[in-house]
């Protein structure tokens, strides 16, 4: 295992400390291992352009926004291949948000979401994407196949 010190300035490091606390860490190490490791992981998912995924896009909108829900179903609709489930939850009056768990080609999956987020009327979206190794198909005893996914790390 390899060592290294690192300097914080004091608000940074009673900041640091303070996550540390809320989160159940014994020491700043395995905390400072989980941030290297998360972001780390996001930064090599940023650069993936190959590859399988499963992913949570999240996004708010106005349900007002006129004919977004239309547009938004549609998307989803023509994507149906890429979409596994979707969760809607009304904030207010005005306001919904909506959670589309997602699996398939990284390209794809991005495309899709990105489409989604570039709607009028769409805020605050976010793709979670965990890269996966596809497994190979096999048969249950029943006859049924399928195909499992294996995250990567």
């Amino acid at each position: 295992m390899d060592r290294f010190t690192i300097s914080l300035p004091e608000e940074l490091a009673a900041e640091f400390d303070r996550l540390i606390a809320e989160r159940g860490y014994d020491n700043r190490s395995e905390a400072v291992r989980d941030i290297l490791r998360a972001h780390l992981d996001r930064m090599r998912e940023a650069r993936e352009l190959d590859g399988h995924c499963v992913a949570n896009l999240s996004y708010v909108y106005n349900h007002h926004e006129r004919e977004l829900a239309d547009r938004l179903l549609a998307l989803s609709h023509a994507h149906h291949d890429l979409a596994l489930s979707t969760l809607h939850a009304h904030l207010d009056h005005d306001h919904c948000i909506e959670s589309v768990l997602l699996k398939g080609p990284v390209q794809q999956v991005r495309r899709f979401a990105n489409s989604v987020v570039a709607e009028r009327g769409v805020r605050h979206g976010q793709l979670n994407l965990v890269m996966v190794d596809v497994a190979q198909e096999h048969t249950h005893a029943d006859g049924s196949r399928h195909t499992h996914l294996k995250p990567q790390r």
